[in-house]
């Protein structure tokens, strides 16, 4: 990110492993609108990984996933393999750094905040950055993807 000369800033907060919906937990703990705090997953489009930063409070739609990359199905990556593909914890996982990159989209309306948290490799740290910023680092397509 600073090699990239993109102005962002950390912030930390309590991890609760047990919360039923971490992107959710982590923006009522930042005190953010939760579509302001995107969640990092990672998927599956015809068994090819692809990274997917979705507002927290929304779901992905498979269907709008594979079409957009070229594919007929789309699923989610079991955890381990998100792991093994990312290097990071689930909980913890960023769209930067991954130890394989994938070819990343951004939800298309997170464009329209003017700051957005990812999380930032590590459960209980997220990154404050412009969306265009995020799009921009990643070299990420943006699209409507979720249901």
């Amino acid at each position: 990110m600073n090699r990239a000369g993109v102005v962002h800033t950390l912030h930390t907060y309590v991890y609760d492993p047990s919360a039923d919906r971490v992107g959710l937990q982590a923006a009522l703990a930042l005190g953010e609108h939760p579509q302001r705090v995107l969640k990092t997953l990672m998927a599956l489009v015809d068994d090819r990984p692809v990274c997917v930063a979705v507002p927290s409070d929304r779901e992905v739609s498979m269907k709008a996933l594979a079409a957009l990359f070229g594919g007929k199905s789309a699923r989610m990556a079991p955890p381990a393999d998100a792991e093994r593909l990312t290097g990071y914890r689930v909980g913890g996982i960023s769209p930067f750094g991954q130890k394989k990159p994938a070819p990343t989209v951004v939800e298309a309306s997170a464009l329209g905040e003017d700051l957005v948290f990812v999380n930032g490799g590590q459960r209980g740290l997220q990154i404050r950055l412009a969306p265009a910023d995020l799009v921009s680092a990643l070299k990420a397509q943006t699209a409507r993807i979720v249901a």
